[in-house]
């Protein structure tokens, strides 16, 4: 065998390592499905909103009322996350948010559907994330351990982004030749997917960090040990200005193609894959990688945002879409960074309340971007939506650059 074949065997096995874990094949395979339903519904919501209202203003607010209970709550999540097992907090999320799903399917094709069902579902959907995101994050963990923790989060990240690839274009297909309705039925079916792996998994397989014994005051703990530990508290922050701004794509690209380019759900749904594609493909590139660091962050942060920018500015749907192509490398990049220095950083009984902080500032401050983001791209222009999150994205490079250099100067000149 030569050795071009045998450095590609070894890189082959270490960006798929995680896959030789059974429970983390199972869990990818019902995530996979789950997940590409969920883009899938993603991009029938936002045409949905549009058609009922055509403002850019009300699709951030269904974006806005879909993360506020995470802004607000989401710690909550996260001590369930330490005091329950995980697997079964995963039974009652899944189950909950498939039901939302066809609910919201049967009353598109029934023509029940208003604005504000739509708000009220969404604001459901967002209460079922706050106790679902923390315990699935770091069942991540349990299923692969800390030796793998960061290549299985990577793969991931990489599967969300090729159902972000997937799912617009089942969406774009489904609506084109039957309508808006199937988006979401379908997407209340695929957490079926996940419900039955999760069943499947062998448990005596689990990493299992035993669940902490409910005591009062362990969501002031975790807000302490957040506070007191800065490269916990600095992570956070950059996924705060990122999350709030750079990552509303479900209200700024859907309003760049159908005002910008004129290109209707089809645009949307290409914008959409271009950034998966380009998540997909970055995904497999670092997945083998073990290092992680926050100066690794800080330049993922500062190429996230150069490129969504640039993506704003292009005179074309193609062009933007190329860009678009780059930025969702550059966007993968940036959150297993993210993911694997909170966790691993984390001892292993504040790790569920750690993470609902993620949730938090990752997808909780959605709540303020969604509805600013539409507000600027109503405003001053609709490529604004774009650029306003690829200037945030700078920021965050810019605000761990300046928290980084502090830290190195706090430990050559300590007190």
């Amino acid at each position: 065998m030569s050795q071009l074949s045998v450095t590609f065997k070894r890189l082959t096995n270490e960006t798929f390592t995680s896959f030789a874990v059974r429970n983390y094949r199972l869990y990818y395979i019902g995530q996979i499905i789950s997940t590409s339903g969920t883009f899938m519904q993603s991009v029938a919501q936002a045409w949905l909103v549009l058609k009922l209202t055509n403002s850019g203003t009300a699709l951030g607010i269904v974006s806005a009322l879909q993360y506020i209970p995470i802004l607000l709550f989401g710690t909550v999540g996260g001590v369930m996350a330490d005091r329950f097992p995980k697997r079964t907090v995963l039974y009652f999320t899944q189950a909950a948010a498939g039901l939302l799903g066809l609910t919201l399917g049967v009353l598109v094709a029934t023509n029940l559907v208003t604005l504000w069902m739509v708000y009220i579902l969404a604001f459901l959907l967002g209460w079922v994330t706050v106790f679902d995101n923390p315990a699935r994050q770091t069942f991540v963990l349990e299923l692969v351990g800390e030796s793998r923790l960061r290549n299985a989060v990577t793969l991931y990240s990489t599967l969300v982004n090729l159902s972000r690839v997937i799912g617009p274009t089942l969406a774009a297909l489904l609506i084109a030749s039957i309508g808006l309705a199937p988006c979401f039925i379908l997407n209340g079916l695929s957490y079926g997917a996940v419900v039955i792996m999760l069943s499947l998994m062998r448990a005596s397989e689990l990493h299992v960090t035993p669940p902490i014994t409910a005591t009062k005051g362990q969501l002031r703990e975790g807000i302490n040990y957040v506070r007191t530990t800065p490269i916990l508290l600095n992570t956070l922050l950059m996924l705060f200005v990122v999350g709030m701004l750079t990552f509303e794509f479900q209200v700024s690209l859907p309003l760049l193609a159908q005002y910008t380019f004129n290109s209707g759900a089809s645009g949307y749904a290409f914008l959409s894959a271009c950034l998966g594609m380009g998540a997909v493909v970055g995904g497999l590139a670092v997945a083998s990688q073990r290092k992680y660091s926050p100066a690794l962050l800080v330049i993922a942060a500062f190429l996230f945002g150069a490129t969504v920018l640039t993506a704003a500015i292009m005179p074309t749907l193609y062009l933007s879409g190329l860009l678009l192509v780059l930025a969702g490398a550059c966007s993968i990049y940036f959150t297993s960074l993210g993911n694997t220095i909170l966790q691993l950083s984390s001892s292993p009984q504040m790790r569920g309340r750690v993470m609902s902080f993620w949730s938090m500032a990752f997808l909780g401050s959605t709540t303020i971007g969604g509805p600013l983001v539409g507000w600027f791209a109503q405003t001053f222009g609709d490529r604004w939506g774009l650029a306003i999150g690829g200037l945030a994205g700078l920021a965050a490079g810019l605000l761990g650059l300046i928290n980084l250099r502090n830290s190195h100067s706090k430990a050559d000149h300590p007190d």
